[in-house]
């Protein structure tokens, strides 16, 4: 195709407004390439926007002045050892390398990038070499949306929606879980109602973790004059006769349109999260969609990537997180629950089967694997009682005296909907509550019989719950072992538990500067792949919070700079020959 046959062109397309996308946009305008960004949705910011908004960067500017520098070469053996040989070691140093990298480049690029460290989140195996129990996830602090003016409308909200003016900075979540047990979570509880307070007066409009990430991604956008076409779906990649991939047809107020892309196409445009066909082609345990995920979320940029020679991996793979399905299809996060200490989890024979603490990953893991030896992990049931229930936040509840009107479920009493729903079952024994959620009453009694037994000795001999720094994150302070203390009397409830996800994380397979491979390993020219389209860096496994968002941005960095990089040794060498 000749350039006259383009509607468009630039220098860089980048396919996708997330995390990836929007930092390889603005390396590839910093170095000083004509780049342009596409967008499926009518909104920007993706999987990023709907995130946790940590990034996981060790040896990061805002660690570094603090004073902690984690070892380059220990960390690199730590995903060496997490990723099993899945993820070649070029891809994994790279990573290492350029991370904190892309966080200064960032920093300087624009004010809107704060990026701060708070130590105590663990990795999330801190105790293997080159863990660490301080952690190295990295956030940004919260903003006003009002900052974003007319494109504060164009941010892509999660689907449920916090009640206004409630927003947690990352620690005040860890501290809102101990309202019961000390005054710092009562102190978290009273910002909350602040909040609250000053959002109905002064018409705050505050967002923290993704939300701000992406907004202040957009505004440093707006700021370089990088332009962003929302509700532009890129349908189909244009390559020229020898397979180099030199643009995109993307469509516009429904026209087609053909960008010429010069230098190359970035693409950053997600997995196929809600694409239940395919993700059922390659796990078929997966029920139902439970995924979290963007809900542009098809894998086009994959399926356009492979009809131009790109080859896959880890198709069956996603960033697995066990949640609650309510009736009506809402999705909730089990992470704290599964902390908890008067709480276990059992399968479809009334048994435990995993550290019901151990990392969303693993613990997903091994409901897939439980599942595929033919007894019932998905769902499983968390086993939890009526003192547990009065002292931690379960499922959103907040143990304080009922308060009519208040945004989240609060009172002693189990919530007569949640009961109704099926999710939630209550009985006044095992036995009876075996029966509920229909696995064998002589195996959960024994189930509960060696938990307390275990809880009483302070040690879990079985599965070691509460040995890692990570498992305690979220467990109770005030305890010896912050995860154990047995169940007492009843009422005891059971949670039903979901295999639900945050993403895909397979896609088309790349090298370490993110460039698209074919079967081969020989590279597909022009194309480039990042964030949830390329397989993961972190392979089957994940390293830390901030382990999807922080290779989606490090690779959209070294994506751009490998194309600015491909066109300053294309220029040497014109010069050299004329």
């Amino acid at each position: 195709m000749t350039t006259n046959e383009f509607d468009h062109t630039v220098d860089v397309l980048v396919v996708g407004s997330g995390g990836g996308g929007m930092t390889a946009a603005l390396a590839a305008d910093a170095s000083g390439l004509d780049t342009l960004v596409v967008e499926k949705s009518p909104q920007f910011g993706g999987s990023t926007a709907l995130s946790g908004g940590g990034i996981w960067v060790p040896g990061a500017p805002s660690q570094r002045k603090a004073g902690y520098v984690p070892d380059p070469d220990a960390v690199f053996e730590y995903l060496q050892r997490i990723t099993g040989g899945l993820v070649s070691d070029a891809r994994l140093r790279q990573y290492v390398e350029a991370a904190p990298a892309m966080m200064e480049f960032l920093e300087n690029l624009s004010p809107w990038f704060e990026f701060v460290w708070k130590p105590g989140y663990a990795d999330y195996y801190p105790e293997l070499p080159g863990g660490s129990e301080l952690g190295s996830t990295i956030n940004v602090p919260e903003i006003d949306l009002r900052k974003l003016g007319d494109e504060e409308e164009n941010l892509l909200h999660p689907l449920a929606m916090a009640p206004k003016g409630i927003w947690f900075a990352p620690k005040d979540l860890r501290l809102f879980y101990q309202v019961r047990q000390n005054w710092r979570g009562k102190a978290v509880l009273v910002k909350l109602i602040w909040r609250m307070f000053r959002a109905r007066v002064f018409s705050d409009r505050m967002a923290a973790i993704g939300q701000s990430l992406a907004a202040r991604m957009r505004l440093a956008l707006k700021q370089q004059d990088v332009p962003l076409w929302l509700d532009s779906p890129m349908t189909e990649l244009i390559t020229d006769e020898d397979g180099t991939v030199t643009g995109a047809v993307v469509e516009q107020d429904g026209a087609q349109r053909r960008i010429h892309a010069r230098r190359g196409v970035i693409l950053a445009s997600g997995g196929f999260d809600h694409d239940m066909a395919w993700r059922r082609q390659h796990l078929p345990v997966l029920e139902k969609d439970w995924s979290f995920g963007n809900p542009a979320a098809m894998g086009d940029g994959i399926r356009a990537g492979e009809k131009v020679g790109g080859s896959t991996d880890l198709l069956d793979e996603a960033w697995w997180f066990p949640a609650i399905c309510w009736p009506d299809g809402r999705l909730q996060f089990m992470l704290n629950e599964r902390m908890m200490p008067s709480q276990f989890v059992v399968n479809g024979d009334g048994k435990r089967f995993i550290n019901e603490a151990a990392p969303y990953m693993d613990f997903a893991h091994a409901m897939i694997e439980g599942q595929r030896s033919g007894v019932a992990h998905i769902p499983c049931w968390l086993i939890t009682d009526i003192r547990s229930f009065h002292r931690y936040v379960v499922a959103g509840h907040l143990p304080i005296p009922k308060v009519p009107f208040a945004p989240v479920p609060t009172g002693w009493k189990v919530p007569k909907a949640w009961l109704e729903s099926g999710v939630v079952k209550e009985a006044n024994s095992f036995e009876e509550l075996a029966a509920k959620i229909e696995v064998p009453a002589e195996s959960l009694r024994a189930t509960a019989d060696r938990f307390n037994e275990l809880a009483r000795n302070g040690h879990d001999d079985d599965f070691d719950r509460g040995d890692s720094a990570y498992d305690n994150y979220y467990g109770d302070p005030t305890l010896p072992n912050p995860n154990l203390y047995p169940l007492g009397k009843a009422p005891y409830y059971a949670f039903q538990i979901i295999l639900g996800d945050l993403g895909t994380s397979g896609g088309l397979r790349t090298d370490e500067f993110a460039r698209v491979l074919r079967d081969d390993d020989t590279v597909v020219k022009g194309l480039y792949a990042v964030g949830n389209a390329s397989a993961a860096v972190m392979g089957r496994s994940y390293a830390g919070a901030g382990a999807t968002i922080g290779p989606a941005m490090t690779f959209g960095y070294i994506a751009a700079k490998h194309i600015a990089h491909q066109q300053s040794d294309s220029r040497s060498q014109s010069e050299v020959t004329t």
